[in-house]
């Protein structure tokens, strides 16, 4: 029998209710305990303004890279699965969260139209999401530009550092 293929991923984190970097380092353990998903890199964790919705608490974002046996729908899957388990509830689109885990980009794919577009639609336009994934990712294509090409032009205004170590997922 084979061994299984890992591929890349990156995903995205975030939340602003009760201790969103714990809930996010709580996340990525998860994903790095299963047999099927590896957390290979994990960026800084950023403070950052609200975007959509602007009546609410600052978030905290950051951006992770695993390897991964699973199909890109079941790496959906599991990080909604940590979502729910979580207590992650929906009730309203960019609105107050506890976490929230987006599959980014996976091992180059391109699709749309399904439960999970790749790359994700928005992402490039979301310096909140860009930041975070350069420290990672910088070199990474998107639509025929790089996350540090497509951070020169997205807008960071108020994006800091949150000042946590380089190991905080594992360490909180």
């Amino acid at each position: 029998m084979a061994d299984p293929v890992f591929r890349f991923a990156t995903l995205g984190l975030g939340g602003n209710v009760g201790d969103p970097v714990h809930a996010m380092a709580e996340a990525l353990r998860q994903l790095d305990s299963r047999d099927d998903c590896r957390v290979t890199a994990v960026s800084r964790v950023y403070r950052t303004p609200p975007w959509g919705k602007t009546d609410q608490a600052d978030f905290f974002n950051a951006c992770a890279g695993v390897m991964t046996t699973l199909a890109p729908e079941s790496l959906l899957d599991a990080c909604l699965g940590i979502e729910k388990d979580m207590k992650r509830v929906r009730i309203e689109r960019w609105g107050p969260r506890t976490i929230d885990i987006d599959v980014l980009t996976f091992d180059g794919i391109e699709q749309s139209g399904g439960r999970l577009e790749l790359p994700h639609p928005r992402m490039t336009g979301r310096g909140f999401v860009l930041m975070p994934l350069a420290d990672i990712a910088e070199n990474l294509v998107i639509g025929k530009r790089s996350v540090a090409e497509w951070l020169q032009g997205a807008d960071v205004a108020g994006i800091v550092d949150a000042g946590f170590d380089d190991d905080w997922w594992r360490s909180l």
